[in-house]
């Protein structure tokens, strides 16, 4: 399952995942969607496509591919090189109109969320070995847990802590 970000503003006027849904129908053929209102759809390569937006407003999606032999065999078919391009623009465009992020800017997204939680983690790892070196008092070291906790549930969760709760942390020490 992959996570992106979406532009603000985006799902709200899609109209949430029934307005997604409609989009990957535009995308992806045999569209199928569930009460949650998750859409699971195919095309070419893309052997099984499933979204939706979830409750922190990225999109949220699991792609399943051709591989192997049944990769080979599809691309020697008939149209088989033509209709894997196909595939690749079809997906490519539809995460553009999915989250309003070029794939440049999608790239440059993950980057940052994968900066933030490695300054969260970094930050976590010098508190603890701050508090085991120096001489910390009780109150401070109770303070320095409770933040360790929040960020590290955020870490858990995959919900990237914000510079500022990073900077809490480490301005105890």
């Amino acid at each position: 399952m992959e996570r992106f970000a979406v532009k603000r503003g985006v799902q709200k006027t899609m109209g949430g995942n029934a307005g997604l849904a409609k989009l990957a129908t535009q995308y992806f053929e045999n569209i199928n969607v569930d009460a949650d209102g998750v859409f699971t759809g195919s095309y070419g390569l893309l052997v099984m496509v499933q979204g939706s937006f979830d409750a922190a407003g990225k999109l949220a999606v699991d792609v399943e591919q051709l591989k192997g032999s049944a990769l080979g065999e599809f691309l020697e078919g008939e149209n088989g090189r033509e209709m894997a391009m196909e595939s690749r623009r079809r997906w490519s465009g539809f995460l553009d109109d999915a989250t309003g992020y070029s794939a440049k800017q999608r790239g440059d997204k993950a980057k940052e969320e994968a900066k933030k939680f490695s300054k969260a983690k970094s930050a976590i790892k010098m508190a603890h070995k701050a508090m085991e070196l120096m001489d910390v008092s009780a109150e401070t070291q109770a303070k320095a847990h409770e933040l360790i906790e929040k960020l590290q549930g955020m870490v858990d969760a995959g919900t990237p802590p914000s510079e500022g709760q990073v900077k809490k942390l480490n301005d105890l020490f």
